[in-house]
C-alpha cells in the first residue's frame, strides 16, 4: 500500500517534472528563434511555481489521500499548452497570450483549492441537484440573451460583461453533470426496469424515455440557436452516457445516438451553418478558399510534423490562422513535436481517464460513482471531439482541448472539475483505509 505521505511526495516529483517541461520548453523555443532570454520567463516561473505549490499544500491539508496523478497530469498538459501558446503569441500578433494564460492558471487553481476546501463531502452535493439543473441550463442558454451574448467565429457561445469575456457553457457542463448524477442515482432502479424485450435488448417503459427527449430537445436548441454542434453533442452525450452507466441498458445508447443523428440531419437541411460544417467535414479541400481552410491547413501541419516534428519554433502553425491557439492547438503540437508529441498528449489524457474511471469503480455510493464517471467522461469526450475535428475524423465542433488550449473559461471549469475528483478520491481513500494498492495500480487506474 502507498501511504498518503508517499502519495504527496510522488505528487511533488511529478509537479516538478511539469514545471521543468513548461520552463524548459519556453526556453528551447526562444533559443530556436535566436533569443537568449525568453519573453515573460519570470512571469511563467512565478505563476506556475506558486500555483502548483499552493495546490500541493491545499491537497496535503484537505485531501491527503487523493491520487497524485489527478493534479500532476493536468499540470503537465497545461505546461505543454503554455509552451505552444507562448510560441504562437507573436506569430499571430497577440504577444500577451502566454501571460494571460498564466494569470488564468492562478485563478483556476485558486478555484480548485476553494472547491477542495469548501466541499468536505461530495455526497452532500446531491441535495442540490435541481439547483444545479437550473444553474446549468441558465449558463448554457445565457449567450442567447441580447446585449451580453456575442457571436464569435460563427458560434454564439460567449458573453461579454464589461472587459470580461466568458464562455458560460464550460461551467454549465459541471453543473449539469452534478444534476444528472443526483437525478440518476435517485431513479436508477426505476429507469433500469425492462418491461419488454427487442431481441436481446431489454426495453424500459416508454414514459422513462422522457428525460432523454428533454435532453435531446435542449441539445437541438443549443445547436440551432447558438450555431454550435460541439456543445450540443457534448451535453447530450454526457447525459445519455451517464444514463447508460446508471442503468446498464444499451437501449438508451442506441436510441440516444439515433435521436442525435436524426436531429443533426434535420438541422442540416433547415440551417445553413449546420450544413456547412458537414460539407466541410466531407471534403474540406473543396472549400479551401472558405470554411475548409483551417481544416486543410491543420492536415498539412500534422503531415509536416512527421514522426518527430519540425522542432519548437521551427514550424508554421500560424498558417492555420484564427483559432490555432484554441481549437487547433493540437495541430500546432503535431507540427512542431510530431507524432511523438501528439501521442504523448493523448497518452496523458488516456491516463487521466483511466485514473478517473478507476476511481469511479471504487466509489461505494451511486451518486459518487456517477459523478466521477460523468465528469471524467465529459473531459474525455471533449478531448475526442476536438482532436477528432482537427484530424477530420469527425466534423469540427469548436470545443477546446482541456488544460492545453488558450482560454480562461476552459481552464477555470476544468480545474474545478479536477477539484471535485480530488475530493472524491480522498473520500474513497479514507473509506478503504488505503492508497492505490500497488505501483502497477498507480499507472493502470485499477482498484484493490
Amino acid at each position: 500500500m502507498i501511504s498518503p505521505r508517499t502519495r504527496r511526495h510522488n505528487e511533488v516529483s511529478l509537479l516538478l517534472l511539469a514545471f521543468f517541461v513548461a520552463i524548459g520548453g519556453v526556453w528551447l523555443t526562444a533559443l530556436a528563434r535566436g533569443l537568449q532570454l525568453p519573453r515573460n520567463l519570470f512571469t511563467y516561473i512565478v505563476t506556475f511555481a506558486l500555483s502548483m505549490v499552493a495546490a500541493h499544500l491545499a491537497i496535503r491539508r484537505w485531501a491527503p489521500g487523493a491520487d497524485p496523478l489527478l493534479i500532476a497530469i493536468p499540470a503537465l498538459l497545461y505546461a505543454i499548452g503554455l509552451v505552444v501558446i507562448d510560441r504562437l503569441a507573436e506569430s499571430i500578433d497577440q504577444a500577451d497570450l502566454g501571460v494571460a494564460q498564466a494569470r488564468w492558471l492562478v485563478v483556476a487553481v485558486g478555484a480548485m483549492i476553494a472547491t477542495i476546501a469548501l466541499v468536505r463531502d461530495a455526497r452532500s452535493l446531491a441535495r442540490f441537484r435541481y439547483t444545479f439543473a437550473f444553474v446549468g441550463v441558465v449558463l448554457l442558454l445565457l449567450p442567447l440573451l441580447p446585449g451580453i451574448g456575442r457571436e464569435i467565429n460563427g458560434a454564439r457561445l460567449w458573453i461579454h460583461l464589461g472587459p470580461l469575456s466568458f464562455q458560460p457553457a464550460e461551467l454549465g457542463k459541471i453543473a449539469l453533470v452534478l444534476f444528472f448524477a443526483g437525478y440518476l442515482a435517485e431513479r436508477r432502479e426505476l429507469l433500469a426496469v425492462a418491461k419488454r424485450r427487442i431481441g436481446p435488448i431489454g426495453v424500459p417503459a416508454m414514459r422513462h424515455f422522457g428525460p432523454v427527449l428533454v435532453a435531446w430537445g435542449v441539445s437541438l436548441l443549443v445547436m440551432i440557436n447558438q450555431k454550435d454542434l460541439g456543445s450540443s453533442l457534448l451535453f447530450f452525450a454526457i447525459f445519455v452516457g451517464m444514463l447508460w452507466m446508471a442503468t446498464a441498458r444499451p437501449i438508451y445508447l442506441v436510441s440516444g445516438g439515433l435521436m442525435f443523428i436524426a436531429g443533426a440531419l434535420i438541422a442540416a437541411k433547415l440551417f445553413s451553418h449546420v450544413e456547412s460544417r458537414i460539407l466541410v467535414w466531407r471534403d474540406p479541400f473543396a472549400h479551401y478558399d472558405g470554411r475548409g481552410y483551417q481544416v486543410v491547413q491543420s492536415l498539412f501541419a500534422l503531415a509536416t510534423g512527421g514522426t518527430w516534428g519540425t522542432g519548437l519554433g521551427q514550424g508554421r502553425p500560424d498558417l492555420i490562422r484564427f483559432s490555432v491557439h484554441t481549437d487547433f492547438i493540437f495541430s500546432a503540437i503535431g507540427e512542431e513535436l510530431g507524432l511523438a508529441g501528439g501521442l504523448s498528449v493523448l497518452v496523458a489524457f488516456a491516463l487521466l481517464a483511466a485514473r478517473g474511471f478507476g476511481l469511479s469503480t471504487r466509489c461505494r455510493d451511486d451518486f459518487s460513482k456517477l459523478l466521477v464517471a460523468g465528469l471524467i467522461g465529459a473531459l474525455s469526450l471533449q478531448t475526442i471531439l476536438i482532436i477528432g475535428g482537427v484530424t477530420k475524423l469527425i466534423p469540427l465542433t469548436g470545443v477546446t482541448l482541456p488544460f492545453v488550449s488558450y482560454g480562461g473559461s476552459s481552464l477555470l471549469s476544468n480545474f474545478i472539475l479536477i477539484g471535485i475528483l480530488i475530493r472524491v478520491s480522498d473520500e474513497v481513500s479514507k473509506q478503504q483505509g488505503e492508497g492505490p494498492a500497488t505501483e502497477l495500480n498507480l499507472a493502470a487506474g485499477g482498484g484493490r
